[in-house]
């Protein structure tokens, strides 16, 4: 029996769910209950592994727990991309297969969400705008933009090059010197997404919220002990990212990051006017540890995500948080100079879970559980097609996509603490110190 030493603890201030309008969560798990299938976590992965679990075996009890109310977790707090190409990628033959493999897994986890928000009406900005990834330097576009583009060429996947002048027509900052922008890559609220995905579950799925897990014993199929209760079944799917250490699964081998958003208010109709450009675009840094990552919603908010610090304690202070929305401010300031009146409305933490070779946390991890943790900070694609796999995987289903996820390989070892921490935080800020023209 393993004991859950840390559960979610994240900040009350997520700007995407506080947004939206209120929301009563499914109630806590408050008895005894046997399933024939649990899956551990309601962010994309869960999600998707309950309702392909409940399209493959409808005739059998599904139990998703989720330790807060859905959209409150990592997946709710992300940037809103559901990324369809791989931000950066390399010129070998390898690394062209592998963007390959990326591409596939990515498009199919667009179109399973695409469905299901079709089919459910999910109210979540679903945007197919595509996304612009932009640097603010010469060296950036350099060193980041045209290998990208020579690379997408190779690829034979489509973009736009825009220059300085074309990306302040379509979005309205003057900050950047030039952007390679992808059609296929998808903007939405992920906290609204994440909801509608819960509220929308087939009716063989039972979704239990704020019920943390306390305890795992794995001696006779798996019986999980909560505080109001337990839930027991004979197998489990872990879709529970950056805690899944916490059971027991990829200890020693798994990186958590806190990351930092905040959210305008509404944009009046003269400051929209002032700031021109198209009216809903988003925007990734050609450096995402020293960049800036923009969104303009399409309720005419700006999103900007920057900071991303070493967080293994999973925690982050209100008074840490308050101190990143004043820097948050300057960074919309420099960028938006023709909005000075505009001011941040929510500040929020997410946690990112990274593997060191930038695995995924994939497949049957014991006899009777599979797992689809760690998504590299692709959490929309990653994790929707981790779960769906996964749940594939633990049905005997063949799929031919199994066999791309399979090929990303296991997350590795990590060195030992304290020398990881030194390590990690080591090359945070030499990566901040080496891309800083691109801040």
């Amino acid at each position: 029996m393993a004991k859950v030493r840390i559960l979610p603890g994240d900040d009350n201030s997520n700007g995407w769910s506080r947004i939206l309008p209120a929301r009563t969560p499914q109630p806590a798990l408050q008895s005894e209950v046997r399933a024939d299938w649990i899956v551990l976590g309601a962010g994309f992965a869960g999600l998707a592994a309950a309702r392909r679990l409940a399209e493959q075996r409808p005739d059998e009890r599904i139990v998703l727990l989720e330790a807060q109310a859905v959209g409150e977790g990592a997946s709710g707090r992300n940037s809103g991309f559901a990324i369809d190409v791989p931000h950066n990628v390399g010129s070998s033959l390898a690394e062209l297969e592998g963007s390959q493999r990326f591409i596939r897994l990515s498009r199919a986890a667009i179109d399973y969400l695409a469905r299901a928000v079709e089919a459910h009406a999910i109210a979540c900005q679903w945007s197919r705008r595509g996304k612009y990834h932009a640097a603010v330097s010469p060296r950036g576009k350099a060193e980041i933009l045209e290998p990208v583009a020579k690379e997408l060429d190779a690829l034979r996947l489509p973009y736009r090059w825009l220059d300085h002048e074309q990306l302040v027509a379509e979005i309205g900052s003057p900050y950047f010197h030039a952007a390679v922008h992808t059609p296929g890559d998808v903007l939405m609220n992920p906290a609204a997404l994440t909801r509608g995905l819960a509220d929308s579950l087939p009716d063989n799925v039972t979704l239990y919220e704020r019920s943390p897990v306390r305890e795992i014993d794995r001696d006779n199929g798996v019986r999980l002990t909560l505080p109001g209760g337990s839930v027991a079944a004979p197998k489990l799917i872990l879709a529970t990212n950056g805690f899944a250490a916490q059971f027991g699964f990829f200890r020693g081998r798994l990186l958590n990051f806190a990351a930092f958003a905040s959210l305008t208010r509404p944009l009046t109709a003269a400051e929209r006017a002032a700031l021109g450009g198209e009216d809903d675009w988003g925007l990734t840094p050609a450096n995402a540890i020293a960049g800036v990552t923009l969104r303009l919603t399409q309720d005419h908010r700006i999103l900007i995500r920057q900071r991303f610090e070493f967080g293994p304690s999973l925690r982050r202070s209100d008074a840490h948080r308050a101190a990143i929305r004043r820097d948050h401010q300057a960074c919309f300031a420099a960028r938006f100079p023709m909005l000075p009146e505009v001011t941040i409305e929510h500040t929020w933490t997410g946690y990112v879970c990274l593997s060191r070779n930038h695995a995924p946390g994939f497949g049957q991890v014991a006899t009777n559980v599979y797992a689809a943790v760690c998504q590299n900070a692709v959490g929309v694609t990653k994790g929707t097609i981790a779960g769906l796999l996964a749940a594939d995987l633990a049905c005997g289903q063949d799929n031919p996509l199994l066999a791309d996820m399979q090929s990303l390989g296991e997350p590795v070892a990590l060195p030992p603490r304290p020398f990881l921490d030194l390590g990690v935080r080591a090359w945070l800020g030499w990566e901040v110190w080496r891309a800083r023209a691109e801040k």
